[in-house]
């Protein structure tokens, strides 16, 4: 098994779902006491974050950049950002490094394409629902993206960095949430992509009436299948 590098910590609460996914997705697959070979760097998101806010992307890039070095000094075969919207700066981190990088985004829709559909609704903080990074990446694939109104990006990116990145999961949020997805959904969203790590500690399929595609769970799934030596 090759080893995963796991560029974490934005938020460490979703990178401790993707531990437990690459644990279980392994043992899923070989069975007995296997557990997934990865090492982890996790930053300090209180930094990263106020380098978003402040739209200082180069010096975020740089932080991440070097921290993917000390990854692949540790062993690490490939990498996974575990985090949506810092993919923002995933071509910087990629080119620090000679091992490949898993795009998050790549994975994502591929399994959305695997299901035949072509028009999803993408959540995520107002970085990846706003900006070409992220939605341009779904697009190149081939599909079409859309987004809920000002009033919705704004509760689901104050949610996420108010609530989720903090380990707080509320049902009136959920609630919210929910409204958020039904108004997709109604300007023919045909699935939803949970495009924020941490929606997944909220969302579940359960509380959309269109497919959810979980973009955390997808990666790790990607990853672990890399990892066993399927192909790329």
């Amino acid at each position: 098994m090759r080893t995963i590098g796991l560029l974490g910590g934005m938020s460490w609460e979703s990178t401790a779902e993707y531990y437990r996914l690459l644990n279980e997705l392994t043992r899923e697959r070989l069975g007995g006491l296997h557990s997934s070979r990865c090492v982890l760097y996790s930053v300090d998101f209180a930094e990263i974050e106020r380098l978003q806010v402040e739209g200082r992307w180069d010096e975020a890039a740089e932080v991440l950049a070097n921290a993917a070095k000390a990854l692949e000094s540790a062993g690490a075969d490939m990498l996974l950002i575990c985090t949506n919207t810092m993919h923002k700066v995933a071509d910087q981190v990629s080119a620090a490094v000679g091992i490949p990088l898993l795009h998050l985004a790549d994975t994502t829709a591929e399994a959305v394409r695997a299901k035949g559909l072509r028009r999803i609704g993408l959540l995520g903080t107002a970085f990846t629902m706003e900006q070409d990074f992220y939605r341009g990446r779904l697009a190149s694939h081939g599909l079409d993206v859309l987004v809920p109104d000002a009033a919705g990006r704004g509760t689901v990116h104050q949610v996420i960095y108010d609530e989720l990145c903090r380990g707080i999961v509320r049902e009136e949020s959920r609630a919210a949430f929910m409204a958020v997805i039904g108004d997709l959904v109604a300007a023919g969203a045909e699935g939803i992509v949970l495009g924020c790590t941490e929606i997944e500690l909220l969302i579940g399929p359960e509380h959309s009436p269109v497919p959810v595609f979980p973009t955390t769970r997808l990666h790790a799934e990607a990853a672990v299948l890399r990892a066993l030596g399927h192909p790329e």
